[in-house]
């Protein structure tokens, strides 16, 4: 027979610590399960897994395959020293080995550890191995877009998913479910809410995943955000930029007059404190100037221009351009 590196089987460093095993059987349990997965050789793949954790799970079992394998790698020829059993037991060990009867392990297991304790197969060999597996159900993502005044005020909305249920046989099916949650004020993008046991059901006794809802903001034709704050482009002619003026201009949660300083410039940024969106510490509400030029279609509006070249006429707009030629 060919020695076994469960080590390998589990993709794990021989200095795994036992909550490094627990973590890489879970993972791999979930993707070989033979009721879910979709890999050709699942249900090999799943019992040498099973085999391969049933040994690296316990510590005895773990010291005792450690001292054989420390001459052996993997799919070499093997067969047990003749003196095994007793080099198995060294160490004071009283007890003999569990083997988990009922479970349909290899006769590389076999040679190692059938018969330490444990008796033989028993009644149930053949038994598929994961009938009786429990594990917790996988975390799901779900994408969710919200306007940005559903940040500022909170809202509740509806989802529909079709999901994985068990059905009546124990197989896995899907079905549409309709899930109502709560968008919490101060939400923003990138971040997420979290619907308990809402994710992909457990496995035997397990208890089901959570549900993950990606939040994304959606475009808007006045606000966009940044973090906390937000911000809006705010259109001024060049005369009130240039000699200032007061103006009403909307903001999500009201309209508010702000103060145009004499002589902004395109691009200068207005704050209005603790008007973006709501937190233990709010955003801020920023307007962003934006001069628009008025077209000059008329000779009296030509003119206008004309005059104000003349009264301009020793401002260069790109002198700070020249003076790096």
């Amino acid at each position: 027979m060919e020695f076994k590196d469960y080590y390998l089987v589990m993709g794990v460093e021989k200095s795994a610590t036992p909550e490094d095993i627990k973590r890489a059987h879970r993972k791999l349990a979930r993707k070989y399960h033979p009721d879910v997965s979709k890999e050709k050789d699942a249900e090999a793949r799943f019992k040498e897994l099973a085999e391969a954790y049933d040994v690296l799970k316990d510590p005895e079992k773990r010291a005792a395959y450690d001292r054989l394998g420390a001459n052996y790698k993997a799919g070499q020829d093997f067969q047990p020293p003749p003196d095994w059993a007793s080099q198995a037991g060294q160490g004071g060990y009283q007890q003999g080995f569990e083997t988990g009867d009922g479970q349909d392990h290899s006769a590389f297991f076999d040679a190692l550890f059938r018969g330490m304790g444990g008796g033989g197969r028993g009644q149930n060999t053949g038994q598929r191995n994961h009938e009786a597996f429990d594990m917790h159900g996988q975390d799901q993502h779900a994408k969710i877009q919200i306007e940005i005044e559903d940040s500022y005020s909170g809202a509740s909305r509806t989802l529909q998913l079709r999901v994985q249920v068990e059905g009546s046989d124990g197989r896995p099916r899907l079905d549409d479910r309709t899930i109502e949650f709560v968008i919490p004020k101060g939400i923003r993008a990138g971040q997420h809410i979290r619907l308990a046991a809402q994710g992909a059901p457990g496995m035997g006794k397990g208890s089901p995943g959570d549900l993950y809802l990606d939040v994304e903001m959606l475009p808007h034709a006045l606000y966009r955000t940044d973090g906390f704050d937000v911000l809006m482009d705010l259109p001024i002619a060049p005369w009130e930029a240039a000699l200032g003026t007061e103006v009403i201009a909307p903001t999500p949660t009201g309209q508010v007059e702000i103060k145009i300083p004499a002589g902004s410039s395109n691009g200068r940024k207005l704050r209005v404190k603790g008007r973006g969106l709501p937190a233990k510490t709010p955003g801020d509400f920023y307007f962003v100037l934006k001069i628009s030029q008025p077209l000059a279609d008329s000779a009296l509006e030509k003119k206008a221009y004309t005059d104000l070249h003349t009264a301009f006429h020793t401002f260069n707009p790109r002198s700070q351009i020249e003076e790096l030629i």
